[in-house]
């Protein structure tokens, strides 16, 4: 099974209600009511029974939000975009609005100086478990979007662990990463360095911009792009 590049899906006729974020394809419904919601998950419940391909589906009282990927190979095939344009079929049948621009993915990254002996630590104290070894022919062995420990029941933002080269007591070795769509990432940064924040560098955007808030605590916001080489 082909894992396919995050520009490809992207840019993929029928896609426009769905967003690759982190790796995988998220969508976001509004559907203004829990009845309609509802209806909505019966409706993607059929169609992933007749696919035989099952999303992570999350209902609130206002919408439903929608993650797609391959579990068997880490990454999006043809299988995610196909059910994508059928569930967006779905909602458009029921008038329901779809929010491109509201997906958000949440990392979280620890600098360490020895990996092998922090990560243990983190497995335990949040009640995680290693990702995956990657399976699929060509897929990298830390993609970006990919994370070394995961919330078995994907509710909670992974956790990844960054490579120090030498202690840097004077600098926080925690950092958030905030996956968000594409052409919402310029946004996002205007509307955080107008909350007091300061731009660290933008040398690796699209990819990623690196913020701080007053006290120098960093975030980054993240997009698919740029990643390929």
């Amino acid at each position: 099974m082909k894992v396919l590049k995050d520009d490809d899906v992207q840019s993929r006729p029928g896609l426009q209600d769905w967003r690759v974020l982190a790796g995988r394809l998220h969508g976001s419904f509004r559907t203004r009511s829990m009845t309609r919601g509802i209806e909505l998950v019966r409706r993607i419940g059929e169609v992933a029974e007749e696919l035989n391909h099952h999303p992570d589906v999350d209902l609130r009282y206002y919408r439903v939000h929608v993650t797609l990927t391959t579990h068997a190979v880490h990454g999006l095939t043809e299988r995610d975009v196909t059910l994508a344009g059928r569930i967006s079929e779905a909602a458009a049948a029921m008038d329901v609005e779809a929010e491109p621009s509201r997906p958000r993915s949440v990392e979280i990254a620890i600098d360490a100086l020895d990996i092998p002996a922090v990560m243990p630590f983190w497995e335990a104290v949040l009640g995680y478990r290693p990702r995956p070894t990657p399976t699929a022919e060509g897929e990298p062995a830390h993609e970006a979007g990919s994370v070394d420990l995961e919330d078995p029941d994907a509710r909670a933002p992974g956790v990844w662990f960054q490579q120090m080269d030498a202690p840097r007591p004077g600098r926080g070795r925690i950092h958030v990463d905030v996956h968000v769509p594409h052409d919402e990432a310029e946004t996002r940064v205007r509307a955080a360095l107008a909350a007091g924040g300061h731009l660290v560098t933008d040398v690796y955007a699209p990819s990623w911009w690196v913020l701080a808030d007053p006290e120098g605590n960093e975030a980054c916001v993240c997009t698919w792009q740029g990643r390929d080489d």
